[in-house]
């Protein structure tokens, strides 16, 4: 096997090791502990399943440690393309780690203020109704930070689509779908923070075009890519 494509494959590998204790600390953990709008009994959730909490603390460093590979791996794939592609392409997703790496605090903090920890008796001083307040808070918080690494998630896709269209070892409709899914990941954050009035009808088209992101993986990890073309130039 020849090493573009053991490149590729590798890249697919940690894309989706990396996607899946992702989606299990962003959808499956939130949808079990939070209860919107209702502070007390998403506290309750916190107490009676902290270890579901940390368990997603825990998917989420792993997911976004291994996610810094998967930029690394891609630019060393897309490099021989396009230089300046594959640096844009890998920043725009670095910038992104240390948000997603400090934003778990904010779940710590939830946890803490909730009671779920078993050990923060020094907050036994605060009135319990004014904690579980506060625990529903910095949970919300963590979404938004979410929101806030999220748009580098979509910006990243641009020159990786770019490079996917350029390359000629990789299906050029995958680069097309990842230019369709960047807006979508970008909408929905802007949505969230700047337009929360219209963030439901945003999310509704925008859930749709983030999808367009999976194919790649897929593509990735089974086939990987072509030999590397004679003549491709690095710009």
């Amino acid at each position: 096997m020849d090493s573009n494509r053991k490149t590729a494959r590798l890249a697919g590998l940690l894309y989706l090791l990396a996607s899946i204790p992702g989606a299990f600390a962003l959808l499956y953990v939130p949808g079990k502990l939070v209860v919107p709008g209702a502070a007390a009994a998403t506290a309750d959730r916190l107490r009676a399943s902290g270890t579901l909490l940390r368990m997603g603390i825990g998917a989420e460093l792993v997911g976004f440690s291994i996610f810094i590979f998967v930029a690394l791996v891609l630019y060393r794939l897309f490099k021989p393309v396009s230089a300046r592609h594959a640096l844009a392409m890998m920043v725009l997703f670095l910038i992104s780690a240390p948000i997603s790496f400090i934003n778990v605090v904010n779940e710590i903090a939830a946890l803490e203020l909730a009671g779920g920890a078993g050990r923060a008796t020094y907050l036994s001083a605060i009135d319990p109704h004014v904690r579980d307040a506060l625990a529903y808070l910095f949970l919300n918080l963590h979404d938004a930070g979410n929101m806030v690494a999220q748009i580098f998630w979509g910006l990243w896709l641009f020159p990786f689509g770019i490079c996917v269209i350029r390359s000629g070892f990789i299906p050029r409709f995958l680069g097309v779908l990842l230019l369709v899914a960047g807006p979508g990941y970008i909408a929905s954050s802007v949505g969230e923070l700047v337009l929360p009035q219209y963030a439901a009808a945003i999310g509704q088209v925008t859930s749709v075009l983030t999808l367009a992101e999976l194919p790649i993986i897929f593509w990735l990890l089974i086939w990987g890519a072509k030999p590397q073309r004679a003549g491709v130039g690095v710009s």
